[in-house]
């Protein structure tokens, strides 16, 4: 069995290894047919003039992501600290399967919800198309929120006892030990939660596609038609031919996903680990 363990990992590094180097070489191939200022500071994106400048996608996906955490990181801890310290027994063992739940509907179900019924509403309240970042910023909050909300709760709960009740007993409100005594304690784990919903933020797909309106072009507000890394490979990928300079630009934005996606890998560690030396 040891072995099988071994041989296990050692298979798995080398898929995941595999999966790295091949994205990296073909998206270095790039460089070749346009210049990396150029690619990662230009804003024009016109692959049948060999305009190959990504920052728009870049941005986008920079600003939907924050955007998106700014939205969910409160509702789900809030939502953590109730199911943790304040709803009752049977009131948690009705939320958290529900919670649970919503990681497990399909993005495409939520990008159908968002379609047809935010980004009509955005358009009427601003008098325009409604496709932009704000609606995919409010289903990437919808879809990352249980996954905070879940590790959250589960980081607060894990809390030892006596943290509460040593601040109960020197006068603190339970307010005032869940804000400065229970939320301090659990940051770790929040912060766990949170990365990975950027993650997920990151590199959702179907949903974003669906609402933000796929136009190659840097946002001037949140209710401007644009178009992030993930929809942007999405969109041309079927439309180039491989080892183009235009195919190699999609596998560079796919390796500034995998890059980005082991940051947050990196941070979790980090986390954890100063959460073990604590």
């Amino acid at each position: 069995m040891r072995y099988i363990f071994i041989g296990s990992a050692i298979i798995v590094s080398a898929v995941i290894f595999s999966i790295i180097g091949f994205v990296g070489i073909q998206g270095i191939k790039t460089f070749q047919g346009v210049s990396p200022w150029e690619f990662f500071f230009s804003t024009n994106w016109n692959p049948t003039n060999n305009e190959f400048g990504a920052f728009p996608f870049i941005f986008s996906t920079i600003l939907l992501t924050l955007f998106s955490i700014v939205l969910a990181v409160p509702l789900a801890v809030s939502g953590a600290v109730f199911m943790a310290k304040i709803a009752p027994k049977w009131v948690r063992s009705i939320l958290r399967p529900a919670t649970d739940l919503f990681v497990g509907i399909p993005s495409v179900v939520y990008g159908l919800i968002g379609l047809t019924v935010i980004v009509p509403f955005i358009g009427k309240v601003v008098d325009g198309t409604g496709y932009g970042i704000l609606p995919a910023g409010i289903i990437l909050a919808i879809m990352i929120l249980p996954t905070i909300l879940s590790i959250s709760e589960d980081a607060i709960r894990a809390l030892p006892p006596r943290l509460e009740e040593a601040s109960l007993a020197l006068g603190a409100t339970r307010w005032q030990t869940i804000w400065r005594v229970l939320l301090p304690a659990a940051r770790p784990g929040i912060i766990t939660g949170t990365v990975l919903g950027i993650g997920r933020a990151i590199g959702e797909t179907m949903a974003v596609f669906m609402v933000i309106g796929n136009s190659p072009q840097l946002p001037k507000s949140l209710i401007d038609s644009t178009t992030v890394l993930t929809t942007a490979i999405v969109k041309d990928m079927g439309n180039t031919n491989y080892g183009t300079t235009w195919n190699n630009a999609l596998y560079m934005m796919a390796l500034l996903l995998l890059l980005m996606s082991l940051g947050l890998i990196i941070i979790i560690r980090v986390v954890a680990k100063r959460s073990e030396l604590k």
